[in-house]
């Protein structure tokens, strides 16, 4: 997608590094939240809006999501390229034995917990992951060798989801599940989740799903993380400060909302009204709609097409509800395009394999820390701190201060 040349940074004072010295003139304008604005370079992946197609590294994610394991592509992501048969094995089964949490945050999580019922195990995931961090002696990512930023990052991303299906099963009263070392990475979430082993098919359509969410382009948990990372802060400080933007409504929490949109409609008769109703009002319709596709998300396509196999009432209402509503756009607003993004169709499909609502972001979460750890290490092989600038708005200075 084409991008807006980046501005040249105007003359630095010396006395205040990084920002403009006095008497320059305005900085360019920049578009409202950095749209399209480029501010680094990337060889983890990319989004390509207008064609409807989003890569990790050189290959599509959604034909990752087809045919490879969650496991190959987090090697993929942290080391640089798809594992053969011994590799992928291998990696499966050390990332599988850093499931485990250490005594002190074992300990600590029915506090936390309990702390965060309200608030839910997101929450609870900023205080428990920073626990895990300081028990694990994760140190500054300036001050360590790559390999062992590798070290960290895994052992962080292994720990996610024991960590949130603790807190959740925590949360309803009941004990936490430990991990198998047995089980692939989303069947023991599933198994830590519920207490059973679950069904196969079930377990590769949530797989499918966390691998179709590992990244997505510099959305804001992911800038988020690379900003911290950039001070050299220790890589849970870095997924921490990532959890705390994707716990934003706008960010991560749309799944539950777009199936609670489902129950709000309730019987295909009412369909046609509630969404004219919506569209006339300048309502939001969650699920539709996305700030970098023009086209169909393609991880929409795929989760439809996951849940059709899976079939049922729900989804015969989803591709109803999609449907209409792409038909009354045409109708009301021509040439103005909204489809179906990863959330509508994600939440039909935890929604068919079990998950409870509360676990939806959650769960997003379990995949995308994935991704957040390859930015932050891609991010910490740059020394450079992002420090970047704001323009002054407020009363002109300086003002003379009243007397007390």
């Amino acid at each position: 997608m084409p991008t807006p040349a980046s501005p040249t940074p105007a003359p630095a004072d010396p006395h205040l590094p990084g920002r403009p010295a006095p008497g320059d003139a305005p900085a360019p304008a920049v578009p409202r939240g950095l749209a399209g604005v480029v501010v680094t370079d990337t060889a983890l992946g990319d989004v390509r809006g207008r064609e409807g197609f989003y890569h990790y590294r050189q290959y599509s994610a959604i034909e990752l999501a087809e045919t490879r394991t969650f496991e190959d592509v987090w090697h993929l992501m942290v080391h640089g390229e798809l594992p053969d048969r011994e590799q992928a094995a291998a990696f499966a089964a050390r990332t599988a034995s850093l499931r485990r949490l250490p005594d002190e945050v074992r300990r600590a999580l029915p506090a936390i917990a309990a702390a965060g019922v309200a608030s839910g195990p997101l929450a609870g995931l900023r205080t428990a992951l920073s626990l895990y961090g300081a028990a694990a002696g994760f140190r500054p990512v300036y001050d360590l060798t790559a390999e062992r930023r590798r070290d960290d990052a895994l052992a962080a991303c292994a720990v996610v989801p024991t960590l949130l299906t603790a807190l959740h099963r925590l949360g309803q009263g009941l004990e936490p599940v430990e991990p198998r070392d047995d089980l692939p990475h989303a069947a023991n979430y599933l198994y830590m989740l519920t207490g059973q082993v679950p069904d196969p098919a079930r377990a590769r359509a949530v797989e499918r799903y966390l691998i179709s969410t590992v990244d997505h382009g510099f959305n804001a948990s992911t800038f988020t993380g690379r900003v911290v990372a950039s001070t050299g802060a220790d890589l849970a400080a870095c997924l921490v400060a990532a959890v705390g933007a994707l716990s934003g409504p706008l960010h991560g929490g749309a799944p539950s909302r777009a199936l609670d949109t489902l129950d709000t409609i309730g019987t295909p008769d009412r369909i046609d009204g509630w969404i004219r109703e919506q569209v006339r009002s300048g309502g939001r319709i969650m699920g539709f709609g996305h700030p970098v596709y023009r086209t169909e998300d393609p991880r929409s396509r795929m989760l439809r097409e996951i849940a059709r196999g899976i079939g049922g009432p729900l989804v015969d209402f989803a591709v109803q509800v999609e449907r209409q509503v792409e038909e009354i756009l045409a109708e009301l607003k021509p040439g103005r395009e909204l489809h179906t993004n990863v959330e509508f169709y994600a939440g039909v499909v935890m929604e068919l394999c079990g998950l409870p609502r509360a676990m939806f972001t959650p769960t997003f979460c379990a995949a995308r820390v994935v991704g957040w750890s390859a930015n932050i290490l891609e991010q910490a092989e740059d020394s450079k701190i992002i420090r970047p600038a704001a323009r002054y708005g407020g009363t002109p200075a300086p003002q003379p201060v009243p007397a007390p």
